[in-house]
């Protein structure tokens, strides 16, 4: 006996069946109708929906899936929601895409929808990191944007991000009526597909340079990349587009010796010389790490697909690469970057950085000792883009920054640029030798004026349907059950974003959070630790994200400190049953 949900999807899949879709497609649901049921309940559950980084799926067909027709649903859905808020209005969009399988047709495929529908379409005429389309939407005044990627997700994903006219992705309400006009899509017939003709311009080396002009700008000390232009520095592309950009803005910011990984530099969807093509996990830098073994290099750096997420390998104390997690590198490049506009003369007053919820708290701590304000918002850089939006005119926005390996100086982008990011983390590498010290002598000096601060997560992943309802079930036990205690610690307050409210547990008062709604619950313990939870909007899985912090009082203690921490870290996990 099938259940609601399997008759949906069971419903859902035999609209597949119809002659507007294309044989192989009708093939496939046939097959699935015939032979694998749990392929198609999770296939055809649902529509593809727009989470915290738009669209993302894994590839193949379904109403759950990423193809040609979930695809040109999508983006009928935008261009209805655009022609309902510009009317008789020539309305414009860019539109790029990653490296990985399909993303060129469906670039294409969205291109012709915007087209069909009367739009202006600048298509980028090879990949282009999402940066540069985030940049491309304001230089050429578009009213959106699409880019086709799965960022750091596997191979079988890919996935499409929308972006308002300010070049950001977008955010409530544009998301919500996006979804529910494509929602009241019933029928694929009522995707416009044929584009009309001229209507399509291809656009590249133009936006190029206009591009890294603006990169360009944000250096900040050129007289330390003059000294130490020949630092070397590995960078790898992960098969993705940075090798299109971040080599070109290090040469333009003027360093000489830039190692490539030859053979990551290959466009290739499948990824195949890394497990994963995510700069947070190690794997994905091995093969740069050994190249800056044998090469003698200083500074390693790893870009994600659509680049704009940067992982990087600095030497520490023992002359031994590490990685940085998120928080560390942007403790470096934080400070870096604060510091360069004190001793120049640039700080007066009006300036500000931004920072998310569950980021480390010592990046506040960088801002107080300049005495400039940090912004917190929601997990996403979208949320980063709409500070600087209502920032605009008022206060100057300067850098902003998630625990994710996401980064953006200058408020030229409007989403994570590693492009920008891997030219800043160079130059800041370059200023370091410069003071005589290495990344990771900067970073324990940081930790010897603010404290340790020894940030970790936990990703629980559940697939399919199934695991969605696992982890709404989790999230709600949390909720209905609080921790009072943990590790032998006492919660003392709990945010819940979805409330939206603050509870201190010591006083029982309640005050509401200036922040939108989002299913994210944080606790507070009387030894000073946070632990958030958090399921991903991309993704299935949950997040949980663990800061403690512990003072340094001599560089030699670090590892045992470090130490501690972790241990720490692991009994919080454990009295919370995660493990």
């Amino acid at each position: 006996m099938t259940n609601p949900v399997e008759n949906s999807a069971i419903e859902n899949a035999k609209r597949w069946l119809g002659e507007q879709f294309d044989e192989e497609t009708r093939k496939q649901v046939q097959y699935l109708i015939d032979h694998d049921t749990k392929e198609l309940n999770d296939a055809f559950y649902r529509l593809l929906e727009f989470g915290t980084g738009g669209l993302r799926g894994i590839m193949g067909v379904g109403t759950n899936r990423m193809n040609k027709y979930t695809v040109g649903m999508a983006t009928q859905g935008l261009c209805n929601y655009l022609k309902s808020v510009y009317p008789d209005t020539a309305i414009s969009a860019a539109v790029s895409y990653d490296c990985r399988h399909n993303s060129k047709a469906f670039a294409r495929i969205t291109a012709e929808v915007f087209a069909a529908n009367g739009f202006k379409v600048f298509l980028f005429d090879d990949m282009r990191p999402t940066p540069e389309l985030s940049f491309a939407i304001r230089e050429l005044k578009c009213h959106t944007g699409v880019m086709i990627t799965a960022s750091h997700n596997p191979k079988e994903y890919n996935g499409y991000k929308a972006y308002w006219n300010d070049g950001a992705q977008m955010i409530n309400p544009h998301d919500v009526n996006v979804i529910q006009e494509v929602e009241k899509i019933t029928d694929i017939s009522a995707v416009r597909f044929n584009a009309e003709a001229g209507h399509i311009e291809m656009v590249g080396a133009e936006i190029d340079r206009k591009y890294l002009d603006k990169v360009l700008q944000q250096s900040l000390s050129p007289e330390a990349i003059r000294r130490h232009h020949d630092m070397p520095i590995v960078y790898t592309p992960l098969h993705g587009t940075g090798m299109k950009m971040v080599p070109q803005a290090l040469h333009q910011f003027g360093f000489t010796n830039i190692i490539k990984v030859e053979e990551q530099f290959i466009p290739d969807g499948d990824f195949p010389t890394t497990p994963s093509p995510n700069p947070e996990e190690s794997a994905a830098l091995a093969l740069a790490i050994e190249k800056a073994k044998k090469t003698g290099a200083e500074l390693v750096m790893a870009t994600d697909p659509d680049s704009d997420r940067v992982g990087i390998a600095v030497k520490n104390d023992a002359g031994e690469f590490v990685l940085l997690n998120g928080n560390q590198t942007a403790a470096v490049l934080f400070y870096y970057v604060l510091k360069q506009w004190k001793d120049r003369g640039k700080l007066i007053g009006k300036e500000f950085i931004v920072s998310t919820i569950v980021t480390g708290e010592i990046l506040h701590d960088i801002a107080g000792y300049f005495h400039v304000p940090c912004f917190d918002v929601l997990t996403g850089f979208k949320y980063i883009a709409d500070v600087i939006r209502q920032q605009e005119g008022k206060m100057q926005y300067i850098i902003g920054g998630e625990e994710s390996f996401g980064y953006l100086i200058g408020d030229f982008v409007r989403d994570k640029d590693a492009v920008t990011a891997c030219s800043l983390i160079a130059e800041a590498a370059a200023w370091a030798k410069e003071e005589g010290k290495t990344p990771y002598e900067v970073l324990i000096d940081l930790y010897l004026q603010f404290g340790v601060s020894y940030d970790s997560l936990l990703s629980i992943t559940r697939k399919g349907q199934k695991g969605t309802e696992e982890i709404q079930s989790m999230m709600t036990n949390f909720r209905k059950n609080p921790f009072q205690t943990i590790a032998g610690s006492k919660v003392i307050k709990i945010k819940d974003y979805l409330t939206p409210e603050e509870r201190d547990l010591t006083s029982g008062l309640s005050i509401p959070i200036d922040l939108p709604k989002s299913n994210v619950l944080q606790f507070f313990l009387e030894d000073g630790s946070r632990i958030s939870a958090r399921p991903s909007g991309t993704e299935p899985k949950i997040k949980f994200y663990f800061s403690i912090r512990h003072p340094l009082e001599n560089k030699n203690d670090l590892r045992k400190v470090e130490s501690s921490l972790k241990a720490k870290t692991e009994a919080i996990i454990q009295s919370m049953g995660l493990r």
